[in-house]
C-alpha cells in the first residue's frame, strides 16, 4: 500500500552521516574565531579607545559615546575582512527566542552612488520598531516605538554575512521589552549586595560575579518523519501516539554509543559553536531514545544566557542540515523522559568562589556558610516566584513527572552541609567561640572536607540542589530563556544579602556598645583585628558574633525550604503544604506570584523591574499560555477529524466487509465464532469514535467559551481547567485505536519510528 509513512521511514533508514569539514587547527586555535574578542579589540581599536571599552566591560563604567565611532570603525574593519555585508541588533524579546533585523553597510554618497558605512550611532542604538512582539500592553499600536541598545559586556559576533550586536530592547518610555535588560539589572543588584557582604571576610573584594553553566537537553527526529507529523510541526510535541513496546526501560540509550548521523551533527554543531565562542565541553546520549545533551564550561551569567540562546538557534539550523529536526519542547513524547535545562548557578569574586568549601580558616568557612544560608533564604522567601520563573505551558508537562523535579521548590544540601548548619543553629552560643585573647575569638565551625561526589548522594528530585560549589536549578525547561530563572534567582539572592547586611550591621553596633572593652580597638574601615592584606586576617569579635547571631536566625527561618527526601512522594506534597511552601500546580495561577506585593517590592527596591513591567510581563505569560494550548487544541481537532477518524472508519469498514463475507460462506454458528474478534473490534471502534467525536465537539465549545473571556488571566485559567483536560481524554482513545488499526493504514509515524530512526 502506498502509505507516505512507510516511504519516509524507509528513506530515514537509508540516510548516511553527512561529512563534516573539520578544522585542521585544535579547538583552542579556532575558538571565538567569529567573535570580536579582547584580542581583536586590541588589534582593531586605538589604545585609549580599547582601555575605555574594557573599563566599561570589566568595571561597569558608563559608556562614553565619544568612543562609539572609533569602536564601530574597528568592528567594521574586522567585519569587512571576514566578508560581512550586513549588521543586526540581536535581542531577546518576550517570545523565548531571539530577534534580528539585518541592515546593509550602505548609505547614499550624495553623488548618486553608495558608500559602505557603519557609525557609532548605528552601533549604540537603533529603532527596530518590532511592534508585533508581545509587550503586555506597554506599547500601544499608535506609539509602538521600540529601541535596541548595545550591550558592550556581551561580545559582537558574526553569523554568515552578518555582524550580530547583542542588545537590550526597551520601549519608547523606557520599560524593558526583553529578558536581557532586567537580567543585567538583577546581576548588578547581586553584585552590589554580595560584594558588601563578602567584604566582611575580605575587604579586598572588588566585585562579585554570577556564574551560570547550563545543560541543554534536546531530541532529534528525522526530518521526513517530522514533516509527516502535523502536531510536531505546529506544536513541537506529539499530541497523540501510543508508547513504543520498547522505549527507555532498558536504559541502553543513556550514555550509550552516539549514533553516526548524530555524531556528525554534534561535530558540526560544536565546531560552529566554538567558532562563536561558546565553550562546548560535554555531549552524550540522554535517558530517552533520540534524546541528547550538550553542556559548556561555566561563564558569566549574562554571556552564558546569550550563548544558550545562540546555541539553540544553531542547534535547529544545523540539525536540518543533517536531515534532523531538533525538538526543544520539554515533553515532545508521552511516556518517556522530557527535556530540561539545568542551570548551575554560583557566585565568585576576584578572590575566589564564594560557595566553595573548604576554606583555609574558620572565617572563610563562615563566609561559605553565609552565602549558602542567604541563598536558601532567597529561595525560601520567593519559592513561589522561582517556580513561576520556570513555568510554562510546555514545562508543565515535564515538572512532577518521575524524570524531573516536582512543582514544589525545595533545596537539597547533602549530609555535610546539613550537619554544619545544624551545628551552628543548635550549639550553645558560647560553644561556638573560644576566647584566645582580649580582642580575638576563635570560631568553632567544624572543618569542611572536600565535597567529593561520594560524600553525599545527588538528589534528582530536588529542584534546587547544592552540588559542591554551586546550586543546580534543575526545574528550568529545555526551550526556555535561562534569563527568566536567573532574573528571579539573582534578585531574590540580592534582596536576602541586603537584608542580611542591614541586620548584621545593626547587631554589630549593638554589640560594640555593650562590649566596652572592644571600643577603641575596632577598625571602622574593615571591622577586622588584623591587616586585611595579611593571611592572618580575622573578623572583629563583635562582628563575628553579629554574623553568627543573624545566621542562626536565618538557618531557623529558612528550614522549611530544606528537604533531602523523595520529592516525588505524595507525603512530600502534604509536608510541603504544612511548611507553607507553594504547592500550586496550575500554570496560569502560578504566574500570580510575579504580582505578589513581596515580589513587586523586591524587584522595585533593587531597580530590576517596576510594577508596570511586571504586570505587562504577566499579561504576556497568560496570553502565551493560552495561545499555546489554543494551537494544540486546534491541531488535535484537525488531526482527529481529518486523519484519525477517516483511517479508523476505513479499517472498520474493511472489517465489516470481512464479517459479511464470512457469514455468506459459513453457517450462523460458525460465522459467529469466526467473526467474534472482528465484531468486537468493530464495536469498540464505533464506541471510541463516538466518544472522540463528542469530546472533540466539547473541546471546540470549551475553546470558544474560553475565547470570549476578556481578561488574559481568566482566559488562561479557563484553557487550563476546561480545554487541556479534554485534549488528554481524546488522546487516550486515539492511542487505544492506534493499537487496533492495521499498521499499513495508520498514516502518522509511530513512536517506534520517531524514536529509533537515526
Amino acid at each position: 500500500m502506498n502509505n507516505l509513512r512507510f516511504q519516509v521511514v524507509e528513506e530515514a533508514f537509508k540516510k548516511k552521516p553527512l561529512e563534516v569539514n573539520e578544522p585542521k587547527e585544535r579547538p583552542s586555535e579556532f575558538f571565538a574565531k567569529n567573535v570580536f574578542t579582547r584580542a581583536k579589540m586590541y588589534k582593531y581599536l586605538q589604545r585609549d579607545v580599547y582601555e575605555k571599552l574594557i573599563d566599561v566591560i570589566d568595571n561597569g563604567a558608563p559608556l562614553d559615546r565619544s568612543i562609539a565611532d572609533a569602536v564601530a570603525k574597528g568592528m567594521k574593519q574586522w567585519a569587512d575582512e571576514n566578508g560581512v555585508t550586513h549588521y543586526t541588533h540581536w535581542f531577546q524579546p518576550l517570545t523565548e527566542g531571539t530577534a534580528e533585523k539585518h541592515d546593509a553597510f550602505i548609505e547614499h554618497d550624495g553623488k548618486g552612488g553608495l558608500i559602505e558605512e557603519f557609525s557609532g550611532k548605528l552601533l549604540v542604538q537603533q529603532e527596530p520598531d518590532a511592534s508585533s512582539f508581545p509587550s503586555g500592553g506597554i506599547r500601544a499600536t499608535f506609539e509602538a516605538r521600540g529601541y535596541s541598545a548595545w550591550d558592550p559586556t556581551s561580545p559582537v559576533f558574526i553569523i554568515d554575512d552578518t555582524l550580530c550586536i547583542p542588545t537590550i530592547f526597551i520601549s519608547y518610555t523606557g520599560e524593558a521589552l526583553d529578558y536581557k535588560a532586567p537580567l543585567k539589572r538583577a546581576l548588578h543588584a547581586v553584585d552590589e549586595a554580595a560584594t558588601a557582604v563578602a567584604r566582611y571576610f575580605d575587604p579586598n573584594v572588588k566585585k562579585v560575579i554570577t556564574n551560570l553553566g547550563w545543560e541543554q537537553e534536546y531530541f532529534l527526529v528525522d526530518e521526513g518523519l517530522y514533516s509527516a507529523r502535523p502536531d510536531l510541526m505546529l506544536t513541537g510535541r506529539t499530541l497523540m501516539g501510543h508508547d513504543s513496546a520498547k522505549n527507555q526501560q532498558m536504559d541502553d540509550h543513556y550514555f550509550g554509543i552516539i549514533p553516526e548521523r548524530v555524531q556528525a551533527f554534534m561535530k558540526d554543531l560544536e565546531i560552529q559553536a566554538l567558532e562563536l565562542g561558546i565553550p562546548c565541553k560535554t555531549r552524550h546520549n540522554e535517558v530517552a531514545p533520540n534524546q541528547f545533551e550538550l553542556a559548556p564550561i561555566y561563564e558569566e551569567t549574562n554571556l552564558a544566557v546569550d550563548h544558550n540562546m545562540l546555541l539553540m538557534s544553531l542547534l535547529k539550523k544545523i540539525a536540518r542540515k543533517h536531515g534532523f529536526r531538533a525538538l526543544l519542547h520539554e515533553k515532545p513524547f508521552d511516556g518517556i523522559n522530557g527535556s530540561g535545562k539545568h542551570n548551575n548557578w554560583s557566585l565568585s569574586t576576584d578572590t575566589g568562589v564564594l560557595l566553595h568549601a573548604p576554606g583555609k580558616t574558620p572565617e572563610q568557612n563562615l563566609r561559605f556558610v553565609t552565602f549558602i544560608v542567604e541563598t536558601l533564604m532567597a529561595v525560601y522567601r520567593h519559592n513561589g516566584l522561582l517556580k513561576a520563573s520556570i513555568m510554562s505551558a510546555s514545562n508543565a508537562h515535564r515538572l512532577g513527572a518521575n524524570e524531573a523535579p516536582p512543582a514544589i521548590i525545595s533545596s537539597f544540601l547533602g549530609k555535610q552541609v546539613s550537619e554544619l548548619l545544624e551545628h551552628i543553629e543548635k550549639a550553645d552560643k558560647e560553644d561556638l567561640f573560644t576566647v584566645a585573647g582580649k580582642q580575638k575569638m576563635e570560631l568553632d565551625i567544624p572543618e569542611i572536607p572536600e565535597l567529593f561526589i561520594d560524600n553525599t548522594d545527588r538528589n534528582r528530585t530536588s529542584p534546587f540542589a547544592f552540588t559542591g560549589n554551586r546550586f543546580e536549578f534543575r526545574a528550568v525547561g529545555s526551550e526556555a530563556n535561562c534569563a527568566s530563572a536567573m532574573i528571579a534567582l539573582n534578585a531574590a539572592v540580592a534582596e536576602a544579602l541586603v537584608n542580611f547586611k542591614k541586620r548584621v550591621d545593626k547587631r554589630y553596633e549593638e554589640l560594640k556598645i555593650k562590649d566596652e572593652e572592644s571600643v577603641g580597638t575596632h577598625r571602622d574601615s574593615d571591622s577586622s583585628t588584623a591587616d586585611a592584606n595579611s593571611s592572618s586576617f580575622t573578623l572583629h569579635s563583635s562582628l563575628l558574633h553579629a554574623i553568627i547571631d543573624v545566621l542562626r536566625e536565618d538557618i531557623k527561618t529558612c528550614k522549611p525550604i530544606h528537604f533531602d527526601g523523595n520529592g516525588y512522594s505524595d507525603e512530600w506534597v502534604e509536608e510541603a503544604t504544612r511548611r507553607g511552601l507553594d504547592v500550586e500546580k496550575s500554570c496560569p495561577i502560578i504566574f500570580d506570584r510575579y504580582l505578589d506585593e513581596d515580589t513587586i517590592r523586591m524587584f522595585e527596591s533593587l531597580n530590576v523591574m517596576n510594577r508596570k513591567e511586571l504586570k505587562a510581563r504577566n499579561e504576556v505569560k497568560w496570553e502565551t499560555y493560552t495561545k499555546k494550548i489554543q494551537i494544540e487544541a486546534r491541531v488535535l481537532g484537525d488531526l482527529t477529524m481529518n486523519h484519525i477518524i477517516p483511517v479508523v472508519t476505513h479499517y472498520q469498514t474493511r472489517l465489516a466487509k470481512n464479517v459479511s463475507c464470512v457469514r455468506d460462506i459459513f453457517t450462523k454458528d460458525e460465522s459467529d465464532q469466526f467473526c467474534a474478534r472482528n465484531v468486537k473490534i468493530i464495536k469498540e471502534i464505533a464506541e471510541r469514535i463516538q466518544i472522540i467525536e463528542a469530546m472533540t465537539d466539547e473541546l471546540v465549545n470549551a475553546r470558544k467559551t474560553a475565547n470570549r473571556i476578556e481578561t488574559e488571566r481568566e482566559k488562561a485559567i479557563a484553557y487550563h481547567d476546561t480545554v487541556e483536560p479534554k485534549m488528554n481524554e481524546i488522546r487516550y482513545h486515539i492511542d487505544k485505536l492506534e493499537l487496533m488499526v492495521a499498521d499499513e493504514l495508520w498514516t502518522l509515524p509511530k513512536y517506534r519510528e520517531l524514536l529509533f530512526i537515526r
